[in-house]
């Protein structure tokens, strides 16, 4: 079940790949494969793999509500 918009605007400025996959409301796999082929962009920190609470709100279209 995807989050709350009140969850997704309490998430944290870099948001890991199971906060994305919650905040979308998609399983760990699409998640991954849509960061590895460029459908959600991602920052990789290390090991380390984050998207930002602005691209999720962009994705949500959701922009507007920040």
């Amino acid at each position: 079940m995807p989050m709350t918009i009140e969850e997704i605007m309490d998430l944290p400025p870099a948001c890991t790949v199971k906060q994305t996959q919650e905040a979308l409301g998609i399983s760990q796999d699409l998640a991954y494969a849509s960061i590895h082929n460029g459908e959600i962009p991602s920052l990789k920190l290390g090991r380390r793999i984050v998207v930002t609470k602005a691209t999720l709100l962009r994705l949500l279209d959701l922009g507007g509500a920040a």
